[in-house]
């Protein structure tokens, strides 16, 4: 049976055991109290006070699947739900309650207000990718642990950022590219198995860049916070473009626009870089040197490892890859790292969140993912080659690159 490990903040104080019950109950003279089957639980479904106890920030497109796989959970209590549209969170809260068939999951506005919560052990976090390192930091803060989906990072610094925050607090914070095992998995086999050799390279298309928005203002819906979705971001007047959660890259949605996302390169990037960097084994590495080539107006990148291996971006595309290695040279294949647990990714953290270990997309190594696709993004934007020293997060002697370690924020929202 699982038991909390690690420091939280504060204490528990939802939930009960039946050891608990007897104990504090033994000797009393009240009315009867009746525990429920679903307090106590089963086999199949742990007692109320085993399960892990978890809320919902940001029940966009993405929050809404992140949600449901953990409702759908017999190890997590779903308690609290979170979006600054009072649509979605009206409906997140419907889709809990539907599933305990009570009515006492909580809808805020405020990230802050659920974070607050003692009783909550874990979050989910889908918001638009500015508000990502904010909600992840403040979740350590709270002594809880995130699974936080892709792209984890708007910048470089915000990378390094939450993973002190994870190591500081002691949290587990997951990143939710769940395609880099999923959609990978022949080319890992073959690499880590040895059937290519030595590997020399590897090519990875992916795109568009982002863009800035410019779109002029309409009226802000009713039960919409919209300052409250801008956050950090540079002030904007509303449009529904703007803020549209719509996966297309076109200019209809917040992935299309640099305030608040890195386009393609980010949002595909999360994935195929992720899948990229462990399939040649260098996810705890980041690239020493980003070369910018230009052929009749085509752009496109080389990144180089320490190790010498070379990642080729040849931008635009969706997510084509490519294996060069010495194929009649074999080597002795490698463990393979996976997912612990059952349910894949989610079920990797919930494991994770009991058993304190890291989980297979650990907040560090996705720094690393998001690290390639930053290091792109600011190549193309300089449109030249860049040198990135690792140890100390930063483009050694080069003012201009350093610019572009961060992006600034609105007040209150500084890290």
């Amino acid at each position: 049976m699982w038991r909390r490990k690690g420091k939280r903040s504060g204490s528990r104080k939802m939930g009960t055991n039946r050891r608990q019950f007897l104990k504090t109950t033994a000797g009393a003279v009240v009315a009867p109290y009746v525990i429920t089957s679903a307090a106590l639980g089963n086999q199949e479904r742990p007692a109320a006070s085993e399960r892990i106890v978890m809320g919902g920030i940001g029940i966009g497109n993405m929050g809404r699947g992140d949600q449901g796989a953990f409702l759908g959970r017999g190890d997590v209590q779903y308690v609290a739900v979170c979006d600054v549209k009072k649509g979605a969170r009206d409906a997140a809260k419907q889709k809990a309650d539907k599933r305990y068939e009570n009515s006492d999951c909580v809808a805020v506005n405020d990230f802050r207000e659920l974070l607050s919560r003692e009783d909550i052990d874990a979050v989910h976090c889908a918001t638009p990718d500015h508000w990502h390192a904010i909600v992840v930091i403040e979740a350590c803060r709270n002594g809880k642990d995130i699974y936080c989906q892709k792209p984890e990072t708007r910048t470089l610094r915000e990378g390094r950022l939450m993973v002190e925050a994870a190591r500081r607090y002691g949290r587990v914070v997951s990143g939710g590219s769940q395609r880099v095992l999923q959609d990978y998995r022949k080319v890992v086999d073959k690499t880590w198995g040895g059937e290519l050799g030595t590997v020399k390279s590897i090519n990875v298309n992916v795109g568009p860049l982002p863009k800035p928005c410019n779109l002029a203002g309409e009226p802000i819906p009713e039960g919409f916070d919209w300052d409250m979705w801008l956050g950090p971001a540079p002030w904007a007047p509303y449009h529904p473009y703007r803020c549209s959660g719509s996966y297309a890259i076109n200019g209809t949605s917040w992935r299309s626009f640099s305030d608040y996302s890195g386009g393609g390169m980010t949002d595909w990037g999360a994935h195929h870089f992720g899948g990229a960097t462990f399939a040649i084994d260098v996810r705890d590495l980041e690239p020493e040197e980003v070369t910018y080539n230009d052929e009749n107006g085509r752009a496109f990148l080389t990144y180089r490892y320490p190790s010498g291996i070379l990642l080729h971006h040849n931008h635009p595309g969706m997510g084509n890859m490519h294996v060069e290695g010495t194929p009649d040279e074999k080597l002795p294949p490698k463990p393979i790292p996976s997912y612990k647990g059952q349910g894949g990714i989610y079920g990797d953290f919930i494991e994770c969140v009991k058993t304190r270990e890291k989980p297979f997309r650990d907040i560090e190594i996705c720094s690393h993912t998001m690290a390639v696709c930053h290091l792109g993004l600011i190549a193309y934007e300089l449109k030249r080659s860049l040198k990135w020293d690792q140890a100390k997060q930063e483009f050694p002697g080069d003012e201009e690159a350093n610019r572009f370690l961060d992006r600034a924020k609105r007040q209150p929202w500084v890290l």
